[in-house]
């Protein structure tokens, strides 16, 4: 039985996931009320029971939704039904632009501006992330994007299916990524940005990637990191985790941690693990 509770801010796109997990197989439920998760596990767990994937969906609606919500979960633990929640996180500054683009309002800004709802909603739920097996920023992510990256971490049937490895690329003056499990800064690699045939490039052109991996520095660290990784990943497989997520830093995003991310990705693939590599700034300016 897979059962997955899907949860997280308001906008960050629930309803998406939904879709895509229906898409898969899966029967979902959204919306149900907390205090009738219980009852609705013994149904799915039943050993007559035809179904064996299940997504239910739940978010901040209902002013009682974190006390029932919270007891239906040790009542799981308790009971050894096994489930995995996936928590949806964005930006604040994105949520708001998506709420204005749909002109809807914030479930929690009735007598408030929507993005101290925002404010409010992201404290709520931080106790959920916590414990969350897997989170996934939406904030740099088209509805496809978002739709790919749950098929690849919850398809099935696959080798390696209980981990999701993602290789993530960024640039530090945008920000780190909210959802690295690890971060490796590369600020210190040969830099293709001062020079003027190769700054308007990325690391995904080959003339910029052998300019950063054209040195002593750059092999060694290179060879050292892929050791790293790979030394890691079973540990992680071994402990249960479904989702790791590895940035790759520079500056600006564009060339040096696109490179490395490119390399990391590579070698992983290499190895049969299921990853997906994205560069979150590789695009901005």
């Amino acid at each position: 039985m897979k059962f997955v509770i899907v949860t997280g801010l308001s906008g960050s796109g629930k309803s998406e996931t939904m879709r895509a997990l229906e898409d898969m197989g899966f029967y979902c439920v959204d919306n149900l009320p907390p205090a009738l998760i219980t009852k609705f596990a013994e149904l799915c767990y039943q050993p007559n029971s035809s179904i064996d994937k299940v997504a239910l969906g739940i978010d901040i609606r209902g002013r009682k939704f974190f006390e029932a919500l919270h007891e239906s979960l040790n009542y799981l633990r308790k009971e050894n039904y096994k489930y995995e929640m996936l928590y949806l996180d964005c930006s604040d500054d994105v949520l708001l632009k998506r709420y204005k683009m749909t002109r809807r309002n914030h479930p929690l800004s009735r007598n408030m501006q929507i993005p101290e709802g925002i404010k409010m909603e992201r404290t709520i739920m931080e106790p959920l992330k916590e414990i969350s097996d897997c989170i996934i920023d939406t904030t740099n992510m088209k509805p496809k994007d978002l739709k790919d990256e749950i098929s690849k971490i919850y398809c099935v049937g696959e080798e390696n299916n209980k981990l999701t490895i993602s290789v993530v690329s960024f640039g530090f003056k945008h920000g780190i990524p909210a959802d690295c499990d690890l971060v490796f800064d590369v600020r210190f690699l040969p830099n293709p940005y001062y020079l003027e045939e190769l700054r308007p490039k990325t690391g995904d052109d080959q003339d910029v990637r052998d300019y950063v991996m054209n040195s002593k520095i750059s092999e060694e660290f290179f060879s050292k990191l892929n050791d790293m990784i790979q030394f890691l990943v079973p540990q992680y497989i071994e402990e249960g985790k479904q989702h790791l997520v590895i940035g790759i830093g520079c500056t600006g995003g564009r060339h040096r941690s696109v490179t490395i991310s490119n390399l990391i990705y590579d070698e992983l693939i290499n190895k049969g693990y299921r990853v997906i590599k994205k560069h979150r700034d590789s695009m901005l300016r």
